[in-house]
């Protein structure tokens, strides 16, 4: 809109008056267009790729994806297939769990494993990355077996 105020006249009415309202203006995007929004981070973090890599492979500026994954910018349905074949995934990835709500503890897990993947696959080393890949293996095997008192463990 600050661009059609500059091509205003002094003289011409408020330009801000003839910008077309577009289909959220002055609304919050809707729980569809959060939850959209919100499964395409997680699979771009998930696939490894950083922002500016998945911008280029879907023909957008890294700014408009962030907008696209904030969900401050509505996507089309060409877009939306573009990103899923960026992120080799079908477009009915982006749908599911619409059905369910979740809850706070399950957001917050979400939360976790996305900052989980994204640091793993910031680890360079690959013997690094088997070591935690282990230390994650041998943690669940701790809270699957209960230590008793006859447990070796102190």
């Amino acid at each position: 809109m600050v661009e059609l105020a500059d091509q205003a006249g002094a003289g011409d009415a408020p330009a801000v008056a003839e910008a077309p309202a577009g289909p959220h203006s002055g609304t919050r995007a809707s729980p569809i267009d959060r939850h959209v929004s919100q499964r395409i981070r997680e699979r771009r973090v998930l696939t490894g790729q950083t922002r500016q890599q998945m911008a280029d492979l879907t023909g957008v500026t890294y700014q408009q994806l962030y907008k696209y994954e904030h969900g401050m910018n509505r996507l089309s349905v060409g877009r939306l297939y573009d990103i899923a074949r960026a992120l080799e995934t079908p477009v009915s990835y982006f749908f599911e769990g619409l059905e369910k709500p979740q809850d706070k503890d399950a957001i917050k897990r979400q939360r976790m494993c996305l900052e989980l993947a994204r640091n793993f696959s910031a680890i360079r080393n690959e013997r690094c990355q088997e070591a935690l890949s282990q230390l994650a293996r041998a943690l669940v095997g701790d809270e699957q077996t209960p230590a008793g008192p006859d447990s070796d463990r102190a």
